[in-house]
């Protein structure tokens, strides 16, 4: 395995591993600090880190806020508790009168702690919303009409369209719209170009240009195989073993049919043409109806040799855009433990620390956007665990909180600890297989 990635050394990989984690464990934290404070619970201290306190200050709250030497994760510490799980400290509870008491975590009613201890996954869902539509509303959404907006940088071999160009006809297929190009990308022929009837400056002509899906690199997704070779945003396929490419869906069949074999890769980029081998790796792929799909891929995602003209999109739209890619996020991510519990998919598409650092290194190197999309799915995923019914995380305490609301007393102190030592244990083992993955997985 790979532990150092080739786009930049260990130091760059933790920094910006700690930067993601920082600011999603800072979200989640002040999702229970704040609602704890609105609910009347006292938050005695906020942590970013563990360890040695490097930094601090106590606010107008009486809430010391403070920066620990050891930053992977952090804390809220409510009155009350007696570490920074939110155990139960029986003795400096016994201790408080009635009033303070019911500014502590355990003193509190159960609707106050609930909400609090719910807050933290809910924060995280709400950062990863707002950063989804954040991006659509800063990018727009494509227009239906088939027009051109701004070509993308080809080799000066290949013809292209215009910026302004309609296109009404590909192939003698009539073009009515943006979506009949993405319709037909399965189905041009394999040749270096192809017939386009289109209007320009409102003059009908027809154009010979490449085909709409040409094999140009839109995105490279991290840790795959395509990034450990060195593509990049921008590069042209031309040539796959020497065989001329024309279209994306060449590129696609030739990495499946290579089972996993070394493919020798041809590529334009900023007019030089660069050689490139990598061999496809085996991925399991969640699908929009559910499930999963195992294919072999190298990572790329392909588009349009043009950028589409978009328009501006309303703030209702663009949270629910958010809304719904977090919740593909979960579905999939729920999707994925479940097959990977029955066997159906590999257990080495479960991350440990190490994994998840060389991804959050790869999303920075490939820029600002990227780390940021980044961190918004990990912190749909931090939020996700979080809820599982495990003592020890949030979604245990609501399970404690969901008895104590069934039977009208909350678990004993005995029965609490012994759940604590058992959750515990749940997540370090877990950790674990975790981590071993990212060992000796492929």
């Amino acid at each position: 395995m790979e532990f150092i990635p080739q786009f930049g050394n260990v130091a760059f990989t933790i920094v910006a591993f700690i930067a993601a984690l920082s600011i999603i464990v800072a979200i989640h934290e002040y999702g229970h600090y704040i609602v704890g404070r609105w609910s009347g619970i006292h938050a005695e201290v906020f942590s970013i880190g563990f360890g040695p306190v490097l930094a601090s200050r106590v606010d107008r709250h009486g809430t010391r806020w403070q920066i620990a030497a050891l930053p992977f994760g952090g804390y809220v510490k409510f009155l009350g508790d007696a570490d920074a799980a939110s155990g139960k400290d029986g003795a400096a509870i016994d201790a408080l009168d009635v009033a303070e008491r019911r500014r502590s975590m355990h003193g509190a009613p159960l609707w106050a702690r609930a909400a609090t201890v719910a807050a933290g996954p809910v924060f995280n869902f709400i950062l990863s919303i707002l950063v989804f539509a954040g991006f659509v509303l800063a990018s727009g959404q494509a227009i239906e009409e088939a027009r051109v907006g701004t070509p993308k940088a080809l080799p000066a071999d290949m013809q292209v369209l215009q910026e302004g160009d309609l296109i009404t006809s590909i192939d003698g297929t009539p073009i009515a719209s943006l979506s009949d190009i993405h319709g037909m990308s399965e189905a041009v022929p394999l040749v270096p170009t192809l017939r386009y009837e289109i209007e320009r400056d409102g003059v009908a002509m027809t154009i010979d240009a490449v085909a709409p899906w040409i094999p140009v690199v839109e995105a490279v997704t991290p840790q795959s195989a395509a990034m450990a070779a060195g593509l990049e945003v921008g590069d042209v396929i031309r040539a796959i073993d020497g065989e001329p490419v024309y279209a994306f869906r060449q590129l696609r069949s030739a990495v499946e049919a290579s089972e996993g074999g070394a493919l020798a890769l041809d590529v334009w980029r900023d007019g030089e043409m660069v050689e490139f081998t990598l061999s496809p790796r085996r991925m399991d792929l969640p699908l929009a109806e559910g499930g999963f799909e195992t294919r072999w891929l190298i990572g790329i995602r392909g588009g349009l040799f043009f950028e589409p003209v978009t328009e501006p999109v309303g703030l209702l739209d663009a949270a629910q855009y958010g809304v719904a890619q977090t919740g593909f996020i979960i579905q999939s991510s729920l999707s994925g433990l479940w097959h990977m519990i029955t066997g159906a998919i590999s257990s080495c598409n479960l991350q440990g620390p190490i994994g998840i650092a060389e991804t959050s290194g790869a999303a920075a190197s490939q820029g600002l956007d990227d780390f940021i999309w980044f961190i918004a799915v990990l912190s749909t995923a931090v939020g996700l665990l979080n809820l599982f019914p495990i003592p020890v995380l949030d979604g245990g305490h609501l399970l404690f909180h969901a008895y104590e609301a069934v039977a009208g007393k909350p678990p004993s102190d005995k029965a609490l600890k012994i759940f604590m030592s058992v959750g515990l244990m749940l997540l370090l083992s877990l950790m674990l297989f975790a981590l071993t993955n990212d060992i000796f997985c492929p």
